[in-house]
């Protein structure tokens, strides 16, 4: 295998052995997890006789019955939902169980998600340029992969550290889910160790795979990738989705026989689409951050220009991901509900209400950092002048439309205050503060998003020839714009008269008109230009430092949200190991204030941050030390 592996790359994977390393300690904790429940003996004390005689028809009997329990215990039997206290929760001094859970669990998921999403875009950009022979994206693609790699690791790292943590702070609620999950954390290691393999073949094998038939192994290499990766994501998917909605067990939480059953709960679907959309959004945001930094420090124009290049395309992929995100959180949010009303009212209305506040400015954030962005990308070209007049009425919808979103129903309020005002909700904007409001908002400020990103795509180009989209394709937008605005605003003042129950089914329409405006106003710039002329060449890298700056908030504030989001995902069990199941008697089993969980998610986001700038600072020093060496070989060959 290793001589296949260096066949394949050319080159030494020095770090592979940490990888390596971290899941063999999760696959020795988890076999110590199963031998520990295996090896419990269960004794079983007869009575006393007084006599030989009558001891031995006892005797066998006693014999028989010890048999006939000897075979039952050799068959496994399904474990049920144990009934912990206090005492049965070990303590470590030093650390408190949920904290460094909470830290570690988080940092892991971080860079999953990265691991996850970046490699998804860099196969597609990869085979773009073997389509159209153009070598720059296999050079993008390949520097992308670059950063990520030390991601890999550090992903590795802290899931074997999360994997001692559980099983030394919560040995009880592990083995519970490993007798349920137990094939599929099996196969989570064989894949994991699949996953290790694709990773390190594909980017070591970068250099020497390049044409032919070697070119198109590579693909098939990155694909293996990103297959092993998301058959992972699913997979530890299906445990966070059955501690919220467990299925495939009995009353007692035993389990009934049926993995898939276990797996396939109410909610996997809905994380699994939620998280697929969330990575590749959050693995374009970090490395359009990236892009960023470079271009910041670049000191030649030919440096600027490619990382300008490549932040734009990153850029674009975060963007892609960013607007369908909304609804697909709105569909897991939706299935929460119809799962169980009490935690979707906990969730929406109950004591995390207020982290949803946070969570729309945060996502304010974004959307604003975003149009900047695209807003400062019509300065690379002279053609984008038709359209700045747009950018004042865009940017006016957008705060509105945020301004709305964030605006709470229920005011935190002295007694003063409330006394003044004469009720909990303000007469004027607690109007703004229920969903039919932030259904209307969001659909509006993903609109004006979109249309931003589209006025920016053609602000140098116009469309060329007498065909009927030539002529008429941007009256149509325009009227396709007009006629979703007007049905979405027109729907969110109407339901204020109707009842909450029917009031929800209302955002169906408002979500089905904005996806009629991004899908066919895609399709009509297809059919717009495909005969196009240029109206000028783009200056790649005259983008002002501000505009990258905008990348930066946008990396930041996806990290932000992903943390805070994550919190609710999992503190809406409350009391719960598993739903309704397993209850959580902790010490820690309790629901922390929002000053607390707040302050928590921003510590982790600090660290994470920290860790990639260092992740950042690694391709960068092993390129300096590439052309110092290169330099010393150079010198030698001279003298």
């Amino acid at each position: 295998m290793m001589s296949l592996f260096s066949r394949l790359t050319g080159r030494a994977s020095g770090n592979m052995g940490g990888k390596v390393l971290a899941l063999a300690l999760v696959a020795l904790v988890l076999g110590g997890v199963g031998l520990w429940e295996g090896s419990k003996i269960h004794t079983l004390a007869g009575p006393a006789y007084a006599s030989e005689e009558a001891a031995a028809p006892a005797a066998e009997g006693a014999a028989e019955g010890e048999a006939a329990e000897a075979e039952e215990a050799d068959v496994w039997k399904p474990m049920p939902a144990p009934k912990l206290e206090l005492k049965d929760y070990p303590v470590v001094p030093g650390f408190n169980s949920r904290v460094s859970v909470w830290i570690v669990a988080q940092l892991h998921l971080f860079f999953a998600a990265f691991v996850l999403g970046v490699p998804m875009y860099v196969w597609v950009i990869e085979l773009i340029g073997v389509i159209s022979g153009d070598k720059r994206y296999d050079k993008m693609s390949h520097e992308f992969m670059k950063v990520t790699m030390t991601g890999f690791s550090l992903t590795a790292s802290f899931g074997g550290v999360l994997a001692f943590m559980l099983v030394t702070f919560y040995p009880d609620f592990m083995a519970y889910m490993t007798s349920i999950f137990g094939k599929v954390m099996i196969w989570y290691a064989i894949l994991f160790f699949a996953e290790s393999f694709f990773v390190y073949t594909y980017y070591y094998g970068w250099d020497s795979m390049q044409s032919g038939g070697s070119k198109k192994l590579h693909l098939a290499l990155g694909l293996g990738l990103n297959l092993s990766g998301m058959a992972l994501m699913v997979m530890s998917n299906s445990w966070a989705s059955f501690m919220m909605a467990p299925s495939g067990i009995a009353d007692d939480g035993s389990f009934l026989g049926s993995t898939w059953a276990a797996v396939d709960g109410h909610l996997w679907n809905p994380l699994n689409i939620h998280r697929v959309i969330a990575n590749v959004a959050y693995g374009g945001s970090l490395t359009a951050a990236y892009s960023a930094f470079k271009m910041i420090t670049s000191a030649t124009k030919e440096e600027k220009a490619h990382y300008d290049w490549m932040g734009y395309t990153s850029f674009i992929i975060a963007i892609a991901g960013l607007l369908p995100l909304p609804f697909a959180g709105y569909w897991l949010t939706k299935e929460i509900y119809d799962y169980s009303q009490q935690m979707g009212i906990t969730l929406m209305g109950g004591a995390f209400a207020w982290l949803f506040i946070l969570q729309a400015v945060l996502i304010g954030v974004i959307f604003l950092s975003a149009n900047y962005y695209l807003w400062c990308s019509l300065g690379r070209s002279d053609g984008s002048k038709r359209y700045t007049f747009m950018i004042q009425p865009l940017g006016v919808v957008i705060v509105i439309a945020f301004l709305m979103w964030f605006t709470p129903h229920t005011m935190v309020m002295t007694s003063k205050e409330l006394s003044q005002i004469g009720a909990a909700h303000h007469p004027v904007l607690g109007y703004l503060g229920v969903m039919a409001a932030k259904n209307t908002a969001v659909n509006l400020l993903i609109l004006a998003t979109f249309c931003s990103f589209q006025i920016f795509k053609r602000s140098n180009i116009q469309a060329a020839g007498d065909s009927f989209w030539a002529k008429n394709g941007t009256t149509v937008q325009v009227a396709l714009y007009a006629a979703a605005i007007c049905n979405i605003i027109f729907l969110g003042i109407y339901s204020y008269f109707l009842p909450a129950s029917v009031r929800i089914g209302l955002s169906v329409p408002q979500v089905s008109s904005t996806f009629t405006v991004l899908i066919l106003s895609s399709i009509i710039d297809m059919l717009m230009y495909k005969s196009k002329e240029d109206l000028g060449e783009v200056r790649w890298g005259s983008m002002p430092a501000r505009s990258q700056y905008a990348l930066f908030i946008l990396a930041v504030g996806f990290t932000w949200l992903m943390g805070l989001m994550g919190y609710c995902r999992s503190a809406i069990r409350q009391h719960w190991h598993v739903y309704t199941v397993f209850r959580d008697n902790s010490a820690d089993a309790y629901t922390p204030t929002l000053p607390y969980a707040a302050g928590m998610v921003t510590v982790i986001v600090c660290i994470f941050i920290a860790l990639i700038l260092f992740m950042f600072w690694m391709p960068i020093l092993a390129s300096k030390k590439s052309a110092k060496a290169e330099g010393g070989m150079a010198a030698e060959q001279g003298s």
